[in-house]
């Protein structure tokens, strides 16, 4: 985990949107797709559809042009269907991702033990 960024959205999905958001998500997930530096990319959702999680995993260096150059045309519409309720960003990420990540009141948290494969 040494060189990647793993971050978990929790999204409350505003009343009767999710059919909408849904949509949206299939496009953003096509565009995230053709992006070598992200390592994965699930959108969970709960039973009721009023919460989803975004589970992500970067190269740390691809997490920035993913919100610049891939998310950031779907932003606007994207933030008109959901409340960010909660971000938790693993990993050692640097200044300009906690810039970009600092706005949705990401909680960071340091490795200390462990490994991935």
């Amino acid at each position: 985990m040494e060189n990647e960024i793993i971050s978990i959205f929790t999204l409350t999905i505003n009343e009767g949107k999710f059919s909408v958001f849904k949509t949206l998500v299939a496009t953003i997930v096509a565009e995230t797709k053709k992006e070598p530096g992200t390592l994965s990319y699930i959108y969970s959702v709960s039973e009721d559809e009023k919460t989803a999680h975004i589970v992500e995993r970067y190269q740390s260096d691809a997490l920035v042009s993913h919100v610049e150059e891939t998310f950031s045309p779907f932003a606007e519409e994207f933030l008109s269907l959901v409340t960010i309720s909660g971000l938790t960003v693993y990993g050692n990420p640097d200044a300009a991702i906690k810039k970009m990540l600092d706005p949705f009141g990401a909680v960071y948290l340091a490795p200390f033990a462990g490994f991935t494969r």
